[in-house]
């Protein structure tokens, strides 16, 4: 799956990403609204992460879906 296609359909992948990365709150979810680049953001904000290794693991998280 690429990232057009999460963007494209984020309101049903907004669930799977809160699953995934469980401190990213509703209203987080709202913000980033698909933008790939809102989610490293956000997932650096919560979790303390390196941009990179936040690209990675959505990368990663990517790749199962």
């Amino acid at each position: 799956m690429n990232w057009n296609q999460i963007e494209g359909s984020w309101e049903q992948f907004k669930g799977k990403a809160q699953s995934h990365w469980g401190r990213l709150t509703g209203d987080d979810l709202d913000v980033i609204a698909g933008n790939r680049k809102n989610l490293v953001g956000k997932i650096q904000e919560r979790y303390g992460k390196a941009q990179e290794e936040a690209e990675r693991e959505i990368d990663d998280w990517l790749a199962r879906h």
